[in-house]
């Protein structure tokens, strides 16, 4: 592991002695899964057979699970209703290790409740069960009080606004001021337009689509000049607002940082995302993830790195999901080289892209010297399935096949070069003489070679044989590696 890889993992491993404020609004989270194979008689719509249904906190909630599970001490401070729906989340909070004692229950008023159907892999419908809302001032004074009476200790106070009615022009602003007393940073994750209320603010975390509704701008992360044209407008924001600084999460694009001060420089780093499975709830563990890092003395870009890993775990999950520390640890270690998996973490990565109904490709061999052949063989491969995962022989593996003078190139110069392919989604390198105990592990839909017919070619056997395709794949004559290192010698 680097150094900078090892720092990165220092930060998370300081979690722990964190203590975390969440205020936010709060929502039920539920999925209702099931198999849609039939359209209603009595409507042109999908009839979902229900299989199973599951909930957990959502909004804020979301984001205080994700912290508690990377390991934060954290208490919550919020509104729920005095019903079944809020005596859940209230329970299963508690039960997690948060610190509810700022949780308020308000009569009349009914928790916020959003049910996704969802049938495999595709999500197809939402029901939102919502009221607006509007604290009376007793009720709002007493919320307040409750957070001052608990502002001691805290190390970093998140404001996750999900326009449900909390963060008023009341209510923010004060929140604000009793975080900048007691020295506490303030992180926001914004739902209107309008900074005024989030004035002093130490950060402020809006997505591409709330960043163009603050500047009046639209914005190309593609376009030439993206960056300077960004960090002008958010500046800009900064200054009529009075807010410290902005983050602008990109999606695909990633994510990048806006400092107010113009004497600080902007950073923008790549999304870590590649199989994106589901977003629910991706940005809360990113404004969890962000803030434990900052909280942890993180600098800013290696905090952005770390929030980053962390959203590019939960898309991989289905549902609202969480990250663990060894998770986050995991992650950051191989970030430098993402798609070089583990056989333990490529077996649960095709079993999750299967469970999705993707078909998984596998072809594999030493691939010492690339060449034409290689090359041809990976995109007709790639051509075969929606995810391609290549076998490399390790360096041991590669002497007793082919002798003590190879390979030309180590394993970790050959696994980065074969991954940096188009054709290849991911690498894994394997110790044994053949592919078999590999392909065991990972199941493969389909397996792809040139120049092995079936009779021959016992992994392809063990691909037929519970029920995949094995593709003999032509070969492209001239090439060989063999050659290439004759040639050389010569």
């Amino acid at each position: 592991m680097s150094d900078n890889i090892k720092n990165l993992a220092s930060y998370v491993e300081k979690f722990s002695q964190l203590h975390m404020l969440c205020v936010g609004d709060m929502i039920l989270d539920t999925f209702v899964y099931g198999k849609a194979s039939r359209l209603s008689p009595e409507a042109p719509v999908p009839v979902l057979l229900k299989q199973k249904e599951n909930s957990m906190p959502g909004g804020a909630g979301n984001v205080v699970a994700n912290l508690r599970s990377m390991g934060c001490k954290t208490s919550f401070a919020g509104v729920i209703g005095q019903d079944a729906d809020g005596d859940f989340l209230r329970n299963h909070m508690e039960k997690q290790g948060a610190d509810c004692g700022m949780l308020l229950s308000l009569p009349g008023y009914p928790t916020s409740v959003k049910t996704r159907y969802v049938s495999g892999s595709q999500h197809m419908l939402r029901v939102d069960c919502e009221e607006k809302l509007n604290l009376p001032d007793a009720e709002l004074q007493q919320l307040l009080s409750r957070i001052e009476s608990h502002m001691a200790g805290i190390d970093m106070v998140l404001l996750s606004d999900y326009g449900k009615g909390l963060f008023d022009e009341r209510f923010t602003p004060a929140i604000i001021e009793l975080s900048r007393k007691a020295g506490v940073p303030v992180i926001v994750d914004p739902k209107t337009t309008d900074y005024t209320i989030y004035r002093g603010a130490t950060l402020v975390k809006p997505n591409r689509k709330e960043f163009e509704g603050v500047t009046g701008q639209s914005f190309d992360p593609t376009a030439d000049g993206f960056a300077e044209a960004a960090v002008a407008a958010g500046r800009a924001v900064c200054r009529r607002y009075g807010v410290g600084n902005l983050l602008v999460t990109l999606s695909e694009h990633g994510m990048i940082y806006i400092p107010g001060n113009e004497r600080e420089s902007y950073e923008w780093i790549p999304t870590e995302a590649k199989e994106v499975y589901d977003v629910s709830g991706a940005g809360d563990t990113s404004l969890a993830a962000l803030g434990a890092s900052l909280a942890a003395g993180a600098p800013m870009k290696l905090a952005m790195r770390i929030a980053n890993a962390a959203s590019g775990i939960v898309v991989g999950k289905f549902g609202t999901a969480c990250v663990t520390p060894n998770e986050l640890k995991m992650k950051l270690e191989h970030q430098e080289h993402a798609d070089i998996l583990t056989v333990d973490e490529a077996a649960e990565l095709t079993a999750k892209l299967r469970a999705q109904g993707m078909i998984v490709g596998f072809t594999n061999g030493c691939f010492d010297i690339l060449h034409p052949g290689h090359l041809s063989s990976f995109e007709r491969a790639r051509d075969l399935c929606d995810v391609l995962f290549v076998g490399l022989n390790s360096d041991e593996s590669v002497r007793r096949l082919k002798g003590p003078t190879r390979p030309v190139n180590n394993q970790e110069a050959r696994s980065a070069m074969v991954v940096a392919l188009k054709a290849v989604d991911h690498v894994v390198i394997f110790e044994e003489d053949t592919a078999l105990p590999l392909i065991e592990r990972l199941r493969p839909d389909v397996i792809a070679k040139e120049g092995y017919p079936l009779e021959r070619w016992p992994e392809g056997q063990l691909v037929v044989s519970y029920g995949g395709k094995a593709v003999e794949l032509p070969r492209v004559e001239g090439f060989s590696t063999t050659s290439i290192v004759e040639k050389i010698n010569k």
